[in-house]
């Protein structure tokens, strides 16, 4: 009898021990946590790219002209070549703002430099002659050019917590609003771009 007992105790705790651990729940748990975690840095990491990233490409002066063609459409000509999201200017990346930098005073010596608009128009013969016209056209259209990408650095410096602005701003839109006005009295009339070096 007692060997009896002794043998059920003794198969009892082998059964015991050859039972499966229950881990699934336990696994999942570790499995999902780590999915989780997973995901998350993810969604991090592209968060910050998204942040980081820029919308526009670096390009020579005479891809990102709006000079040629025709007047009267200059200023949606420009926005279209520099599509910033004028509603969210603080988020627009450090990239982005060195390129409208640089576009500014690109455009700023395409118009005054050896070989800018105003040689050409001397050489053209003045502004009475047709091929002077248009190259006064497509200087007027270089102008908003200039002008609008000068307002969007200021107004991007602004958002970003430059200080001290606005009477900047207020003259280069009037400045801006000015030659807007001469480029659409001159609407549908021949407009001549330069080839000018130089990049944004």
């Amino acid at each position: 009898m007692r060997f009896s007992s002794v043998a059920v105790l003794f198969s009892l705790t082998a059964a015991v021990l050859a039972a499966p651990i229950e881990r699934s729940t336990c696994s999942d748990a570790a499995a999902a946590s780590s999915s989780s975690a997973v995901a998350a840095s993810s969604t991090t990491t592209a968060s910050v790219s998204k942040a980081a990233s820029g919308v526009l490409t670096e390009k020579t002066y005479n891809e990102f002209s709006v000079s040629g063609g025709v007047a009267g459409n200059a200023l949606a000509e420009v926005n279209a070549e520099f599509p910033i999201d004028l509603n969210n200017l603080a988020d627009v990346a450090a990239s982005d703002l060195a390129i409208i930098v640089k576009a500014a005073q690109v455009s700023e010596d395409a118009e005054t430099e050896t070989g800018g608009f105003n040689d050409a128009i001397d050489a053209a013969g003045g502004t009475k002659t047709t091929a002077g016209e248009a190259l006064q056209n497509g200087k007027i259209k270089n102008k908003v050019l200039k002008l609008q990408t000068d307002i969007l650095r200021l107004q991007i410096e602004q958002a970003q917590g430059k200080s001290g602005l606005d009477s900047q701003i207020a003259s280069q839109q009037t400045k801006l609003d000015s030659n807007v006005s001469l480029d659409k009295a001159a609407a549908g009339e021949a407009s001549t771009a330069i080839d000018f070096a130089g990049s944004d």
